[in-house]
């Protein structure tokens, strides 16, 4: 039986700083003050893929979501925090332009992802969560993921509006499966909500972004930052081609993962819903949205691409950070999980 997860209404608490950034925006927000100006010279010098960064930018982004408690939700559009973000988001896209390379079109990039490997992959969280995955590395991967799949279908709805034709045609057909075709415990996010409660997980939107290590957030970060511009556009498309194109094999295995752990039956239920819907989405994302995009906007197939490679290079950070905690016992996430059994529970 599926277990029916009622959405919380309530906006999440804002998440604890992890550096100067993400401390002056948590303090702009609660004490509703301006940002500090010499915050606009900390941004341009921080890490782009580090905690206090990523953890700036999420909240950031987050207001266009959900919000946060005790934060007005007119500070959306606050022109100080405005700025602030643009800095951020520079130097993030800055960085991920000069770590991903440019030498395929958007048909080669999608192309290279259809390629499964042979056997078992010792780079894949996927895989190694099928063939030696604990209970305990599947309850941490379900909590970070939450940050994504929980709000998963929304960022790439802003594309909608930018896209014309058989594109759009196409995006709305798929997004309406995301949404659960018209109801609502069908919706994806629904699905896995009723997962992380058939692991005993809290399901509450954002709940676990102080668990989540940069890696992660950077993840989350990326379809928002192209999901709020017009122009990355195209990157959207990508990030979404990205995401349908590996969701079929990637959710088979995941199945696998949680059947072998004794997961209940939601748990399995939200990855075998994607083994089947994800492999037609993903025909109609190569054919119809990014080709009805690239059929309309030529000049857009460097940004599909850089948007496929993009999505790809992140993952593959996230994924390297959970293995190399995982193969040496430790937890992957910043703060363990209450009552977990295993490597992650609280020390006594």
């Amino acid at each position: 039986m599926t277990v029916f997860v009622e959405s919380r209404l309530h906006s999440p608490e804002l998440p604890a700083p992890r550096g100067d950034l993400s401390d002056a925006v948590a303090a702009a927000l609660l004490y509703d003050g301006p940002v500090a100006t010499p915050r606009q010279q900390q941004a341009e010098r921080a890490d782009p893929y580090g905690d206090d960064l990523q953890l700036a930018l999420y909240i950031l982004y987050e207001l266009h979501y959900q919000g946060f408690q005790g934060v007005p939700d007119e500070r959306e559009w606050d022109p100080a925090l405005l700025a602030l973000r643009h800095t951020l988001e520079q130097r993030f896209l800055t960085a991920l332009r000069a770590d991903v390379p440019s030498d395929q079109s958007a048909e080669e990039a999608l192309a290279a992802l259809l390629v499964e490997p042979v056997g078992h992959d010792e780079s894949s969280v996927s895989h190694h969560l099928q063939r030696d995955g604990e209970l305990w590395q599947l309850r941490e991967y379900a909590a970070l993921r939450s940050l994504y799949h929980l709000k998963e279908a929304d960022p790439h709805a802003w594309v909608i509006p930018r896209l014309h034709g058989r594109a759009k045609a196409a995006m709305v057909a798929i997004e309406f499966d995301e949404f659960g075709a018209g109801r609502a415990e069908e919706i994806h996010a629904r699905l896995f909500a009723d997962l992380m409660a058939d692991l005993g997980l809290e399901t509450a939107y954002g709940h676990y972004a102080d668990a989540a290590p940069a890696e992660a957030l950077a993840s989350v970060n990326l379809m928002s930052l192209f999901g709020l511009h017009r122009a990355l556009r195209g990157a959207l498309v990508g990030h979404f081609a990205a995401v349908e194109v590996t969701s079929s094999p990637g959710s088979r295995r995941l199945a696998n993962a949680l059947r072998r752990a004794g997961a209940g039956p939601a748990a399995q239920r939200f990855y075998d819903e994607h083994v089947e819907a994800d492999a037609v989405h993903e025909q109609v994302v190569r054919r119809d949205v990014v080709g009805g995009l690239l059929s309309a906007e030529p000049a857009l197939d460097a940004d599909v691409a850089f948007g496929v490679r993009a999505t790809g290079f992140l993952e593959d950070r996230l994924g390297a950070r959970l293995l190399e905690h995982w193969r040496q016992g430790r937890p992957a996430l910043r703060v363990p999980l209450p009552g977990a059994l295993g490597p992650s529970a609280p020390a006594e």
